[in-house]
């Protein structure tokens, strides 16, 4: 690529997907402060919630938000303690009993960019309706959504709006996914986090100012018509979301494919061929890591030059060419270190887009796809 990633040339349909993949440390910075001044509105709320023994937490959202649950699923079981449950709210709305087949005392989390899916608010109806005990955390960029406007002043609810900017106008949810993602681990995970938020926009801020171009130009150089992303733990729902967002920027012209790093040997692994690239995501976690340095050893061996690539907070254990150094602090958690990973991910669907002449803002112009989803009925829930 001769220019910069997010400097495509005029013209090209990438204004608004641009300027949001760029604004997000800023944003970050502003989720923070956000957070930080609810403090004590949250902790009232979540208090009684989380005292209960017997709580589920359920993180839902359709598409990227889904996505978003995914990332945090494991991260904040760990450290409330307590069941932790990523479930999509298509899987809800399709199956509501299943889904809560349990009548425990519930935390709804519900991401939503524009809460006007018809998902979002139907799967707050369904809790309702299938559980005795429901709260609901509503994370969403849409403070005129019909979620928010459902839960906003109910006495079981709490709504906490992202910065108006994160509403991104764009096709694909960039700077949306990540405010919510980091208002939720805010919101609910270690104390520690909010003292990492400065650390992790400057992370992301190297990215989006250049740091990356050259070695993202080299890998889409390679034209490859296949890209495979791989994680374990939270950085297995990143890699969902990071296919999502090269399928949705290049309207479906890159086959795109998400899997665990050991998952991926039983059986997906049969997408690769020598027109496939591979990203993996490299766990900081020390356990988790050596599984992700065997299958990067593993790829690497069997692909052409070049075809690997291993995002990373650090080098140990890793090749000296093919890796993507995310400058995050030493000991940084996963779902946190997926914040400014995912830069990755957006700039590599951003670049391959314009390489196949899509317009990454509206990558559907005959609208197949759309920006908010459209088409879905949604059906009397009778209990049954």
């Amino acid at each position: 690529m001769n220019t910069p990633v997010l400097t495509p040339p005029k013209g090209a349909g990438a204004e608004h997907t641009v300027a949001e993949i760029a604004q997000q440390p800023a944003l970050w910075r502003e989720v923070g402060r956000i957070v930080a001044g609810q403090r004590a509105a949250l902790d009232a709320f979540l208090a009684p919630v989380l005292a209960a023994q017997d709580l589920r937490v359920v993180l839902t959202g359709a598409g990227t938000s889904g996505f978003a649950g995914d990332v945090l699923r494991t991260a904040l079981a760990r450290h409330l303690g307590r069941r932790v449950d990523a479930v999509h709210t298509t899987d809800i709305v399709a199956d509501p009993r299943g889904c809560f087949a349990e009548d425990v005392p519930t935390l709804l989390v519900s991401f939503a960019r524009s809460g006007d899916s018809p998902e979002s608010t139907a799967a707050t109806a369904l809790a309702d309706s299938c559980l005795s005990r429901t709260h609901h955390l509503v994370i969403t960029c849409n403070a005129e959504g019909a979620l928010a406007r459902a839960h906003g002043g109910q006495r079981a609810s709490h709504v906490l709006l992202m910065p108006a900017a994160s509403n991104d106008q764009g096709f694909a949810m960039t700077s949306s996914f990540t405010c919510m993602l980091l208002a939720a681990l805010l919101a609910l995970g270690p104390s520690s986090a909010g003292s990492a938020v400065g650390a992790l926009a400057d992370a992301a801020e190297r990215i989006t100012t250049g740091e990356l171009d050259a070695p993202v130009g080299q890998l889409l150089a390679r034209e490859p018509e296949r890209l495979v992303y791989l994680g374990s733990g939270p950085l297995r729902g990143l890699a969902g979301e990071s296919a999502l967002k090269l399928l949705e920027l290049t309207g479906g012209r890159v086959v795109a494919h998400a899997d665990s790093t050991l998952g991926f040997r039983h059986g997906p692994k049969a997408i690769l061929d020598g027109r496939t690239a591979v990203i993996v995501f490299v766990s900081e976690d020390a356990y988790t890591r050596q599984y992700d340095l065997d299958i990067v050893a593993e790829l690497r061996a069997a692909l052409p030059a070049g075809a690997v690539v291993a995002v990373s907070a650090r080098q140990d254990g890793l090749p000296e060419d093919g890796v993507w150094l995310v400058p995050v602090p030493a000991g940084t958690e996963d779902a946190a270190f997926a914040l400014p990973a995912v830069v990755c991910a957006q700039l590599v669907a951003l670049g391959a887009s314009l390489a196949r002449g899509v317009r990454p803002d509206n990558p559907f112009p005959s609208g197949e796809v759309n920006r908010v989803v459209r088409g879905v009925t949604v059906h009397p829930y009778t209990g049954n």
